[in-house]
This record gives C-alpha cells, structure tokens and sequence, in this order.
C-alpha cells in the first residue's frame, strides 16, 4: 500500500483543540462578562429567585436538627432561670408583705400626726407618661424632645422624671411636642436637699463633663461623698423628695471659700426613652386668699343741732 495514501491525521481521541491558554482567555472573560452583566443588568436574579425557591425547603430540612439542639438547650437554661426567678421573687414577695405592713403603720401614724397638728395633706401631683422622641440639635445644651405638647396639657416649667429620679424641665412647649432641658445642661438649676443632713443647695448642670455641680457650699460643709440629692420643694416647681443626684467628689480647696462638689445624676439622662410629665407644685397650690377690700370711710357723725336759744325771758305781768 503506498504511503501516500495513508491518513496521518491524528483520531478524534487525540485531537487537542485551541490550546490551554486561549481556552483560559476566553473563559475567563466569559465570567468577567457574566458578573459584569449581572452587576450591572441582574440577569441571573430570576434564576437565583427559582433556585432559592427549590433550595428552601432541603434548607430548613437540614436546619431542623440545629434548631431542635439549640431550642433544647434554650429549653434547659430557661427552665433554670425561670426556677431562679421563681424563687427571687418569692423572697422579693416576702420582703416587700413585711415592708408594705410597715408602710400601712407609717401611713396611718403620719395622718394622726397631721390631724394633730393640723397640717395640709400633701399636694397630689398629675402625671402624664410621654416618649422621648429625639435629642435636641444643639450640640451645645443637653435637651430632649418629648411627645406631648399643649394639646395635651402639658405646661412650660413642667417636672420630667424616670423611674429613676428627675430628669430635667420642660423649658419649650409646641401643640404636639415639648422640649426638656435635662439636669446636665450648663442652664439647668434645681434646689436640692441633702436627704442625710437635711442641707439645702443649689445644683447646676455641667454640659462639658455631663454632671452637675452643688455651688455656693461652704468648705467646711458636712458633705460626704455617696450622699444623696433630692428635691427640697421649694421653688414651686419640683415635688419634695425626687431623687436628683448622688455626690461624687468633694474638693475642698484652701484658696477658695467654697467647695467644689460633684454631682453624678441619679438618673439616665442619655438614655432615658419613658418619661413621666409631672404638674408643676405652683400649680396645685390652692388660690391666694384675696386681700379684704379697706373699709369705706365711716362719715363722720352729723353735726348736733345747735342748742335751742334760752328761752325767751318770761314776760312781766301787768303791775298789780
């Protein structure tokens, strides 16, 4: 057989193609294509949707036995928390009857004491729960909005507290919203009450360092760190009794007639999201009795009738 008539093309088995290289070109700007395309177009967001579809149920099937691990152990821990509870509260529950037997013969010894002395009984303060909404744009002051305004009755002087103590006054009111200075404002003043002295000062807010300031306190003032803040009342304004701060340094300093005292709040006055709007004291306050209008001038007595003349000299008879 001649050799020119022999086939020197290699079987199909063996024929290689375009070469490694070119076929790694051309695939990998295939795949740059696609995710630009898909970036750009989402053209595969159908197809994910179908896939995603299909998949779910195999997903949850394969995540039932995590789930029911992890719910069993949750199960575990929180059949041993709520025991632990159980039992907190049943000695809460105990303390709390011996301190409410307490309370009732407190209560009924202060109103026999009132009786005795004739005193007022207290003011009743209104209440009203309000939601701090947002803080104030100033970066400046340290103020918060609330969502109660005028048409709720809410007053400008208003007292706002949490359930921790005060946390500042009402100082701007709009028809749907008002606006709270907190305790930590540089114009915030507040009378206090040292609740272990019975000392009254003054606080003031401190902005820079979000604490307050118990001014004007003489250096040799009993003030110990620890002690404890609350309103006096008598501005009108604040009930007696709030907690307002806690003490927490005391500098007495040799060059100055004063002390410098810090105060930490008792309350969370960043944090705060549930308030109570309170009715300022002043406005509770029976009405001032009016001043008696001054008596009309008594018009002197009238004036006595003069005398009558004496009588006329008796007339002398005819001589006899």
């Amino acid at each position: 057989m001649p050799l020119g008539t022999l086939d020197r093309t290699p079987p199909p088995f063996f024929k290689q193609g375009p070469s490694a290289l070119t076929r790694l070109m051309f695939f990998s700007a295939l795949a740059f294509f696609l995710m630009v395309a898909d970036t750009r177009l989402n053209l595969t967001q159908p197809l994910r949707a179908v896939v995603a579809t299909v998949l779910h149920p195999a997903q949850r099937a394969l995540l039932v036995p995590v789930e029911t691990a992890r719910t069993g152990g949750d199960y575990v821990r929180g059949l041993n928390e709520a025991r632990a509870k159980e039992a907190a509260a049943q000695r809460q529950l105990s303390e709390q009857a011996m301190r409410v037997a307490r309370v009732e013969l407190l209560e009924k010894e202060n109103a026999r004491l009132r009786a005795m002395l004739e005193l007022r009984p207290a003011l009743p303060a209104k209440t009203r729960a309000a939601e701090v909404l947002y803080d104030a744009p100033d970066p400046y002051s340290r103020k918060v909005v609330i969502d109660l305004g005028s048409a709720q009755g809410v007053v400008r002087g208003s007292p706002v507290i949490d359930e921790t103590g005060v946390l500042g006054q009402v100082t701007r009111v709009y028809p749907l919203a008002s606006e709270v200075t907190l305790l930590t404002d540089k114009d915030a003043v507040i009378p206090t009450l040292n609740v272990r002295t019975s000392a009254r000062g003054i606080a003031y807010g401190d902005a820079v360092n979000d604490a307050m300031e118990l001014r004007f306190m003489a250096a040799n003032a009993d003030v110990q760190e620890g002690d404890l803040l609350s309103t006096s009342g008598v501005d009108g304004v604040y009930p007696p009794g709030l907690p307002v701060a806690r003490v927490a340094k005391v500098d007495r300093r040799a060059d100055s007639a004063f002390a410098k005292i810090v105060l930490t709040p008792v309350s969370a006055p960043t944090s705060a999201r549930h308030v109570l709007v309170l009715q300022p004291v002043g406005d509770t306050l029976p009405p001032r009795p009016q001043p008696e209008p001054a008596a009309a001038a008594t018009p002197p007595p009238a004036a006595s009738a003069p005398k009558a003349a004496a009588s006329a000299p008796a007339r002398k008879g005819p001589a006899r």
